[in-house]
C-alpha cells in the first residue's frame, strides 16, 4: 500500500458539538496534533482546520473539515486535489454506531453504512479507496434503548464510556506510524491487540 498523507477526523464543528460521540474524529486528529506539537490553523481554501506533523520521518497534513458533517467530502477533496494526495493515501476517522465503545477498527474501503460524511467524501473523491479507522461509540439499542441514533451520536458519552473510547484512540494513535509507512498489516495488528 502506500503509505497515509492526510489523516482527515470527522466532526460538527462548534462549541456546543465538541464531546457528542459524533466527533469522535476530531477528538482523534485533536489527540493527534497534541501528541506532535501541531496546532491546527482555520483555512478558508481547505473548508476547515489544518496542521501537519512529521510522523515516522513523513509530512502528514491533518484536517478538520469545518462544514457539517454531510459536507466534510468539500474540505477532503480541496485538500486532497491541492497537495496530488491519492484516495488510498487519506485516512478518514470517524465514530462507528456498529462497534462498541473502546473498539477500533481499521479498514480501506467499503460502503458508508449510511454514515453522512463518508458518503459526501465517497461522492467528492469520486472514489471509495480512502483508508477508515471506526472508533466505536456503541449503539443506542445496546447502550440506551429508544433513543433515536440521531439524538445517540449528538449527545456526549457518559464517563466510563469516554474512558473507554479514549483507550480505543490511544490505541489507535499507536498503530499511525506504521499506516504512514505503508505498513497496513503491522498497523492492524498493532490496533487489535490489546495491550
Amino acid at each position: 500500500m502506500n503509505g497515509i498523507r492526510l489523516v482527515v477526523g470527522l466532526g460538527n464543528p462548534g462549541p456546543e458539538h465538541q464531546r457528542d460521540r459524533h466527533n469522535a474524529g476530531f477528538w482523534f486528529v485533536d489527540a493527534l496534533a497534541h501528541e506532535h506539537g501541531t496546532a491546527l490553523r482555520r483555512e478558508g481554501k481547505f473548508h476547515g482546520d489544518v496542521g501537519r506533523a512529521r510522523i515516522g520521518g513523513a509530512s502528514v497534513c491533518l484536517l478538520e473539515p469545518a462544514t457539517w458533517m454531510n459536507r466534510s467530502g468539500q474540505a477532503v477533496a480541496a485538500l486532497a486535489h491541492f497537495h496530488r494526495i491519492a484516495p488510498d493515501e487519506i485516512l478518514v476517522v470517524h465514530d462507528e454506531l456498529d462497534l462498541p465503545p473502546g473498539q477500533a477498527k481499521l479498514k480501506q474501503g467499503g460502503g458508508h453504512a449510511g454514515h453522512n460524511g463518508l458518503k459526501d467524501i465517497q461522492a467528492r473523491l469520486g472514489s471509495a479507496d480512502f483508508w477508515r479507522l471506526r472508533i466505536g461509540i456503541g449503539h443506542p439499542r445496546d447502550l440506551q434503548p429508544g433513543q433515536q441514533v440521531a439524538d445517540f451520536v449528538l449527545n456526549r458519552p457518559g464517563r466510563e464510556q469516554q474512558q473507554m473510547i479514549d483507550e480505543a484512540i490511544d490505541r489507535a494513535l499507536d498503530c499511525l506510524p506504521a499506516l504512514v509507512a505503508g505498513d497496513a498489516a503491522g498497523a492492524t495488528m498493532k490496533l487489535h491487540t490489546r495491550h
